[in-house]
């Protein structure tokens, strides 16, 4: 009996690789690696007489369309659509868009959704280096100069125990120091300007003098990410995702350096009220495309721009799972992913346990987190966080 196998290609230069194992040549390659990729495009609410039109052109290459039955009839005002097909019928979808004029914007922003999806590898530039995103997992240590954080609230309060800290972090292998002074815990309130930079500009300043790596400051506010960049900071960490500040945007122009665009529901002190999507991957996706085009209007190099989907921030237990089950569906904003789960609530729900015993936990989301796609990693626990990474990305990474 013949051995059969199933093979789980994601990535074209997986395709190309199990098609030399069989002998096929470069030419018989080109022809056919398209046609190992499948994708699963949702289009939603568009007209239905655009549904049946991407049926029909999909089912004649190949592919198909999953359209509701008001959609088909045409009863419906507006309609969703799963679009199915390999990456050889989506590029004959396209170039037959391109016939019908009201229909080349759908068909450009169909190659473009698939070209970020196939785009792994990204680069920041801070000041000091270039960070390379994809190959490794970055690790960005949390540092919270607070005496409220849900974690480790207190504990670094103190400007020379932020400070040792942080250079223990780097010894332990973080790439980047993520410093905040205002907790955003749920249930926080705002904290004053001045309280906040009395916090974390001793700090910023004193560790940009010892160590290499870039330091993030964690705020929304444009006063404090300006000051903290003087001090010696290299990127912005925004948890609203430029809808509390608008100003902030201008700090990262100004400045030309990353920010990191998080999607928030509501505020931190109304967050975890209430909490209900009626489309959970649609509302994030289009926080942050909005969170995005802020950035890219205000000036801001679109390659400077990571985006977190916020877990814990305004979530349930089973929406922040979907999350990092599903992580890899933020691919389609074509921008580097920050996943930031450490010793967060949906764990303790899981495990039945305070913050301090969270750490298995964490490193249990971290390393699924990593294989799904996310390009930098926040955590409290540099030194354990590190090592999970390196396990994850090697089984990532192999074979390629």
């Amino acid at each position: 009996m013949n051995l059969i196998r199933c093979l789980q290609i994601s990535h074209v230069n997986e395709a190309i690789q199990q098609m030399k194992k069989v002998g096929v040549d470069s030419t018989g390659i080109k022809l056919m690696e398209g046609k190992t990729l499948h994708f699963n495009l949702k289009i939603e609410g568009i007209d239905p007489r655009t549904a049946n039109l991407l049926k029909q052109e999909l089912l004649s290459s190949g592919g198909d369309v999953a359209v509701d039955r008001r959609g088909l009839d045409c009863s419906a005002n507006e309609t969703d659509a799963l679009l199915m097909g390999t990456q050889k019928n989506f590029e004959k979808l396209i170039l037959k868009l391109e016939q019908y004029p009201n229909l080349h914007p759908l068909g450009q922003s169909i190659k473009k959704t698939i070209k970020n999806i196939s785009k792994t590898h990204h680069s920041i530039r801070c000041r000091r280096r270039t960070l390379p995103l994809g190959k490794q997992t970055l690790l960005m240590g949390v540092l919270n100069v607070t005496p409220d954080s849900f974690s480790d609230g207190g504990l670094f309060f103190d400007k020379e125990k932020a400070i040792a800290h942080g250079l223990r972090m780097v010894e332990e292998g973080a790439d980047i120091i993520d410093i905040g002074g205002e907790s955003t815990r749920p249930g926080s309130k705002l904290l004053e300007l001045e309280e906040e930079l009395r916090r974390v500009i001793p700090v910023i300043e004193s560790l940009a003098k010892e160590v290499d790596i870039p330091i993030s400051i964690d705020t929304y506010k444009s006063t404090i990410a300006q000051k903290a960049i003087g001090a010696g900071a290299q990127m912005i960490n925004d948890i609203s995702g430029l809808h509390f500040d608008p100003n902030l945007a201008q700090v990262a122009v100004k400045e030309d350096v990353p920010i990191v665009l998080m999607h928030i529901r509501g505020t931190p002190e109304t967050m975890q009220k209430d909490v209900h999507y009626d489309s959970l991957f649609s509302e994030i996706l289009q926080y942050l495309r909005e969170s995005i085009k802020r950035a890219e209007s205000a000036g801001i190099d679109p390659r400077q721009i990571i985006i977190d989907p916020g877990i814990g921030f305004g979530k349930t237990l089973e929406d922040n799972l979907l999350i990092i089950k599903y992580l890899y569906e933020f691919r389609v904003l074509g921008k580097p992913i920050l996943l930031g789960t450490s010793r967060k609530t949906f764990i303790g729900r899981i495990l039945d346990t305070e913050v301090a015993d969270r750490l298995e936990g964490t490193l249990s989301s971290i390393a699924i987190g990593v294989f799904n796609g996310a390009h930098i990693i926040r955590t409290h626990d540099v030194l354990q966080a590190k090592k999970a990474i390196a396990v994850a990305d090697a089984i990532r990474l192999a074979g390629t």
